[in-house]
């Protein structure tokens, strides 16, 4: 049984071979590609298996678009303040110490932003707020990235600060590659800081994602899912696969109540639980999920067959940072994903896609 316990210490890396490496099974499930997501797994099968594994989470969050250096001492320096603050402040428990996470305020994005032919210029002030390290975050920036909506949607990225907030930094960024800068926006420090500037002020949890209007100064959505529905369907510029098809949208919707729940926040109800029979509910949770998903996987390339939807969108974040993040960190010890062969194909597949 493992113990809750905060500590960052491992030598524990996450190893992705080259393709012409995976077993056969592995590359049977690697059908046809899709889309260009511009996002991939790095290929480790030449590295050292002694790697410090901050320099492969940071390898892999971040890529090759900065000096590795500079980046290792930044997450290195931050995972823990992170961790103690979301301990102290972000992570509300029940009586039962079990993690409960709180909904955004802003949940949906309201009807006048829904752009149409009618409508064209209805999402011309918008503007999204991110942070790299966010699982849901990088729901959206995939999301933009597969509807083609880089050149519609301008996006500045934040970055934890010491206390655990988002800052941004100084100094310009050329737009080609997704690194931390400042905010195009408005020129604030902090999202804090943008966050106030709303109608009313606020007092909320500062979160990423956001999407902000910035002719109405006024956040629009902070949930991710309700950006990346938005995102599909809200733009008329849009183009790129449907990620939420009308034939497939219950079975979207039932597998998000699946992932959801027992993964997506699974995770984190691991990592924050406050007493062990909190913890071991959500381990035993997370794993028996993670078989169910092993063996639908095994006949299906994606959750909804062969498309790709905002399900697998929302189940990718999630498993691409697990073997590194989630099972070192947040004490998701049970098994990593790489011993799940179909899972394994799956990130890999999306990944590639």
């Amino acid at each position: 049984m493992a113990t809750l316990n905060s500590s960052f210490i491992s030598n524990q890396t996450l190893p992705f071979p080259s393709p012409t490496n995976l077993p056969s099974h592995f590359r049977a499930l690697r059908r046809r590609q899709l889309v260009p997501i511009r996002m991939s797994l790095p290929d480790n099968s030449n590295s050292n298996s002694s790697t410090d594994p901050i320099t492969s989470l940071t390898r892999l969050l971040w890529g090759r678009a900065l000096p590795p250096q500079p980046l290792i001492s930044a997450v290195r320096s931050t995972w823990s303040a992170t961790w103690l603050l979301m301990m102290r402040q972000l992570a509300p428990s029940s009586s039962s110490g079990s993690y409960s996470r709180p909904p955004g305020l802003f949940p949906s994005v309201p009807s006048l932003y829904h752009s149409s032919p009618q409508t064209p210029n209805a999402t011309d002030s918008l503007h999204l707020y991110v942070g790299l390290p966010c699982p849901w975050a990088h729901r959206t920036l995939i999301v933009r990235a597969l509807k083609n909506l880089k050149e519609h949607l301008p996006v500045s990225i934040a970055a934890p600060g010491s206390d655990g907030s988002w800052e941004f930094h100084s100094g310009p960024t050329d737009g080609s590659v997704l690194v931390a800068g400042p905010d195009k926006a408005n020129r604030k420090k902090n999202l804090r800081e943008v966050y106030r500037m709303r109608r009313g002020g606020y007092d909320g949890r500062s979160t990423v994602p956001m999407l902000w209007d910035v002719k109405r100064k006024e956040v629009v959505c902070n949930e991710s899912y309700g950006i990346i529905e938005f995102l599909n369907s809200g733009f008329a510029a849009g183009s790129g696969p449907d990620l939420c098809p009308v034939q497939l949208r219950g079975e979207i919707e039932r597998w998000n109540q699946v992932i959801y729940p027992a993964v997506n926040n699974g995770v984190y109800r691991c990592g924050f639980a406050q007493s062990q029979e909190a913890y071991d509910t959500a381990v035993n949770e997370l794993f028996t999920t993670l078989d169910k998903l092993e063996s639908h996987l095994s006949t299906n390339r994606y959750l909804c067959g062969d498309t790709l939807t905002l399900s697998d969108v929302c189940l990718f974040t999630t498993l691409i940072r697990f073997d590194l993040v989630y099972n070192v960190l947040f004490k998701c010890t049970k098994r990593k994903i790489i011993e799940y062969p179909n899972l394994y194909a799956y990130t890999r597949d999306i990944s590639d896609a």
